[in-house]
């Protein structure tokens, strides 16, 4: 009788493991709208690959743009947990989150050296007018002169870091967009905080990893 509880349990484990998703295993994001939405763009955009001219694309402008929607194409399909936004900028930054299910997207507030719980998304980052800004690797420098906020696709890890040379904010990733004052970002208008209305806050305490 023992024996046979234990060949019981035993496939009951089992089962368990080939039917449910193991807790530790990787997310999939390829079924969100960042990526239904990355995946039109990029389907639309190779259907005029032979004349970009016609779709108002020089030659590098599509390559460009096409180089980018690549990126967070793979960007999505090999994320393996949910976006995180690190703060590396030596002050608080203002940035778009939500945890799934629990909260919606708002404006939190980062503290220097912290980088947001892998239980919340960060969907962007929110940069008042006046910043000198880098806003990825290959961009070049420039000063805001009204606020913006930037997004991100799904399982991107961004960082925001202060280079030391010029003080400007560099992200080490492109964002998928970005939303001018005006424009409403994730159906939120766009706040016109300076820096120094973003150093009053204290810091979210519950976006901490």
């Amino acid at each position: 009788m023992q024996f046979l509880k234990i060949i019981l349990v035993a496939l009951v484990l089992i089962v368990n493991l080939v039917i449910a998703q193991p807790s530790w295993a990787g997310k999939d994001f390829t079924k969100g709208a960042d990526y239904a939405e990355v995946t039109q763009a990029l389907n639309q955009l190779l259907t005029v690959k032979d004349t970009p001219e016609q779709a108002g694309y020089t030659p590098e402008q599509f390559q460009q743009r096409l180089a980018q929607l690549q990126f967070q194409k793979n960007v999505i399909e090999t994320a393996r947990k949910r976006a995180q936004c690190r703060n590396e900028t030596g002050k608080t930054l203002a940035v778009y989150a939500n945890k799934p299910k629990k909260s919606p997207i708002q404006l939190y507030f980062l503290g220097a050296g912290t980088i947001t719980d892998d239980d919340w998304d960060c969907d962007g980052i929110y940069l008042p007018a006046g910043s000198q800004v880098v806003l990825g690797p290959n961009a070049q420098s420039q000063k805001l002169t009204q606020p913006i906020a930037v997004k991100f696709v799904d399982g991107t890890q961004s960082i925001a870091r202060i280079n030391p040379a010029t003080g400007a904010i560099e992200l080490n990733i492109e964002p998928a967009k970005v939303f001018k004052a005006g424009e409403s970002s994730w159906l939120l208008p766009i706040p016109t905080l300076s820096q120094a209305d973003i150093d009053t806050h204290i810091p979210t305490p519950q976006l901490i990893d």
